[in-house]
């Protein structure tokens, strides 16, 4: 079976990234159900028996994998072209491990996902996205999907917030009054400051109590044409075209094969 490495900040990123990209895989392949998505594919981290791994244990999961006869991948500090910037650099680290532990470990690592938040540095996006292309003109067998979100998760998840009932659309019609925008429709204008009302962190506490399973049911529930629309400036839009252009061609080769 093959596998689709998750490189996260943390399990609620991985949460959110997997439930969504599986959502347009269902949307996009006609042939294709929920049920059915757990023989085609399943989401990895980089060592084996996990779901996914986080971006501040790269250079353990690196060391560990080395005691266990994998060599460490080389990085001489730069790219071919230029330097690497911010994320670059573990970036490639993991997708030249990715590709050891494919040739050297008999993994079928298919594609490798990777979520970020920007934090107020853009650097960070352009980072992952020299390693791509840096990684792809090696022409490997591995995809590479990017998602970064402006400014952190809770910025997606905003964009799915429609309310349910008369207190949550009470809740929503004072926020909107008080930033003097909709922070569903545009959360990018949010900042990411500690105790700020347009903290993408507290505006999302405040709409759904804190709640976990109202927070799902954003992603979850909500249709992909609202946050596709709605996370045009979050970075959403974008981590939903990509997982329809480099993941749909993987699983429908994968899918052929199978039935």
């Amino acid at each position: 079976m093959i596998e689709v490495v998750v490189i996260v900040e943390s399990r609620m990123d991985a949460v959110t990234a997997k439930k969504l990209a599986e959502r347009v895989l269902v949307e996009k392949i006609d042939w294709l159900e929920e049920d059915n998505l757990q023989h085609l594919f399943k989401w990895t981290g980089l060592e084996s028996g996990t779901e996914h791994s986080c971006w501040k244990d790269i250079n353990d999961i690196i060391d560990r994998a080395e005691k266990d006869g994998i060599p460490k991948p080389r990085y001489l500090g730069h790219g071919k072209t230029s330097k690497l910037r911010a994320d670059g650099a573990a970036a490639l680290k993991i997708l030249k491990l990715s590709k050891l532990l494919h040739h050297k470990k008999k993994r079928e690592i298919a594609a490798v996902v990777f979520i970020r938040d920007v934090d107020n540095q853009p650097e960070r996006k352009q980072g992952i996205e020299q390693a791509r292309l840096e990684h792809t003109e090696d022409r490997p067998c591995i995809e590479i999907v990017i998602g970064v979100a402006d400014r952190m998760r809770e910025a997606w998840i905003l964009n799915g917030f429609t309310p349910l009932n008369v207190a949550e659309k009470q809740t929503l019609a004072q926020i909107k009054a008080n930033l003097s925008f909709d922070p569903c429709e545009e959360a990018h204008r949010l900042r990411d400051k500690p105790g700020e009302e347009r903290n993408p962190k507290l505006v999302l506490k405040r709409l759904t109590g804190g709640n976990i399973i109202r927070e799902q049911q954003c992603w979850e529930e909500t249709d992909l044409e609202i946050l596709r629309s709605r996370g045009a400036n979050t970075g959403l839009q974008e981590y939903l075209h990509e997982v329809e252009q480099r993941l749909i061609s993987i699983l429908v080769r994968v899918g052929g094969a199978c039935r």
